[in-house]
């Protein structure tokens, strides 16, 4: 069975949200003697794409 593929859209502010979160996360893990790879490699898709600029209209 195939993975799905999600994606999310993420307005300037959230992305940010998600950026600073990632990294404390990142940091709580490194300080526990944990492995970030997953963390370290959602940064990298993260910070790796440009943002959209996306209309949303309300229906």
């Amino acid at each position: 069975m195939r993975n799905k593929k999600y994606h999310i859209y993420l307005t300037e502010e959230e992305r940010k949200l998600a950026i600073k979160a990632l990294i404390d996360e990142r940091n709580a893990l490194i300080v526990a003697g944990r492995y970030t790879d997953a963390i370290d490699d959602l940064l990298v898709r993260i910070l790796s794409r440009k943002p959209k600029n996306m209309l949303v209209v309300a229906v």
